[in-house]
């Protein structure tokens, strides 16, 4: 038996306590809510606690794994979700003055798939405002502390999710990726943040079963542990067409093949730009710039090398603003005037129902520009490595940066860039822990081809286990 308190463990350690039935579910749900009480009202992480359903459901846990039984994978192991995604009796507002009173009648498929595989429920995690930006603020909940320095911004729009994991409160988050969404937060509270490659996390239900650009995911304090979560969220859904070939078994797999000692024979292209001019600050350069080198150092073969990513900026900015339009027009012609809306959510969905076939039709030809360029490099590389974020972690009261290394941006998505242009391609994409500046967390970005995303979480292993970035937490 361990002296490690129970929200210290790790996803793997936690669930083998749980399984050889050393530890109770109710005891792990009852120490997760007091980790709760004890550092949310610094953090602002958790916004909804359903905590006597939760005990309720420690109970029937502890009964299941009383009868003797095989018991699922994540049993009792206690989460709070993404307050975007749908939990049926659970109230979900998207950060939202419209939605405050909002109890979905449904749950999203990655929540399901949770549930089923033995989590509990034990609430909701702060958003901005309809997912809208990588900032988490939003004016029902205001905004979430980083737990490295509460005054600094943690991230979006999975920022809740970043922090409860960061601050020891969980060991696994839920969590949705359409500029960076999973990854921007996992850099700036050192975890680790992965974007599937497309439908292999089926979004489900959908307004658009077509739309490929947000993706569902997960975020962990470990490779492993995050490989634990996919092999459970993972796989193909009837209500999906967009067919993966990777099975969640490609995920278990992991946990049961030690992988490579080195990075012997891999090649990894570094581009802080990216090919097209995405500025990043000094600090951050010199980051990734140090973690080019650790990697050489671990075997790699590193070069500046990076895919034609010129059709990304395109790609991205219209399809989001399509997926923004199809999902909440509704809700902006209604309340585009009343001032219960967020500006860029108006901005966003307002440029989606302005757009002419000519622009759908350019970007459509641009996607296929730019999967053929991805489709090539891939065939000479095995990684690309590039900043997860531009910046470090800003204060809480600023809304987004308007300035980086000396450009002016003009709207609160340029400075998402460097997970934005990796988003426009099929590309699953990690942010793994970096090492630290002036005490707050770096994020390396690693990317892979479409559907490596096995390969990917076992190559960034490496890199995490040399390391040992990762393992390092928050004061409190």
């Amino acid at each position: 038996m361990t002296n490690t308190a129970l929200h210290e463990m790790g996803l793997l350690e936690l669930r083998d306590r749980l399984h050889a039935r050393e530890v109770s579910a109710r005891e792990v749900v009852e120490d997760h809510l007091a980790r709760i009480e004890q550092v949310n009202p610094a953090l602002n992480a958790v916004v909804t606690v359903e905590a006597e359903a939760a005990l309720a459901g420690a109970d029937k846990a502890d009964r299941l794994a009383a009868g003797g039984g095989d018991l699922p994978p994540l049993h009792g192991i206690p989460m709070t979700h993404k307050d975007t995604l749908a939990t049926k009796g659970i109230r979900t507002t998207s950060g939202s003055p419209l939605l405050t009173d909002q109890v979905p009648e449904h749950s999203d498929l990655i929540i399901e798939r949770l549930w089923a595989g033995g989590v509990i429920c034990t609430g909701k995690n702060n958003v901005p405002e309809f997912a809208a930006g990588s900032h988490t603020y939003n004016p029902v909940f205001g905004a979430t502390g980083n737990p490295f320095d509460t005054s600094r911004s943690v991230g979006g729009s999975s920022g809740g999710a970043a922090a409860v994991l960061a601050a020891r409160v969980q060991p696994l988050a839920d969590g949705t990726d359409m500029g960076g969404s999973l990854r921007n937060p996992a850099a700036w509270c050192n975890v680790v943040g992965l974007r599937p490659s497309p439908g292999v996390v089926p979004t489900v239900p959908a307004a658009n079963p077509e739309t490929w650009l947000s993706r569902t995911g997960l975020m962990a304090r470990s490779v492993d542990d995050l490989a634990l979560g996919m092999s459970v969220v993972a796989g193909p859904h009837p209500a999906s067409p967009l067919a993966s070939p990777l099975p969640p078994e490609a995920f278990a797999a992991l946990l049961d093949d030690a992988g490579p000692a080195d990075l012997s024979g891999v090649r990894v292209g570094v581009s802080i730009d990216l090919g097209v001019g995405v500025p990043v600050a000094p600090e951050v350069r010199r980051a990734m710039l140090e973690q080019a080198e650790v990697l050489a150092s671990l075997g790699a073969t590193v070069e500046e090398s990076a895919p034609r990513l010129a059709d990304a900026d395109e790609v991205f900015d219209v399809q989001r603003a399509f997926e923004m339009a199809t999902n909440l027009r509704r809700l902006v012609r209604e309340h585009s005037d009343d001032g219960t809306l967020k500006p860029e959510v108006i901005w966003n969905v307002g440029h989606g129902l302005q757009m002419g076939a000519e622009q759908l039709m350019s970007a459509a030809e641009a996607r296929g520009r730019l999967d053929a360029a991805v489709r090539e490099w891939f065939g000479q590389w095995d990684l690309l490595l590039t900043p997860t974020v531009q910046v470090m972690p800003f204060p809480t009261e600023q809304t987004w940066p308007r300035e980086i290394d000396g450009v002016q941006l003009e709207t609160y998505v340029e400075w998402m860039r460097s997970c934005s242009v990796i988003s426009a391609t099929r590309c699953p994409a990690v942010s793994v822990p970096a090492g630290f500046v002036d005490g707050l967390p770096v994020g390396m970005q690693l990317v892979a081809a479409p559907y490596a995303d096995d390969r990917l979480l076992r190559l960034a292993r490496v890199y995490e286990r040399a390391t040992r970035h990762a393992e390092v937490a928050p004061q409190p």
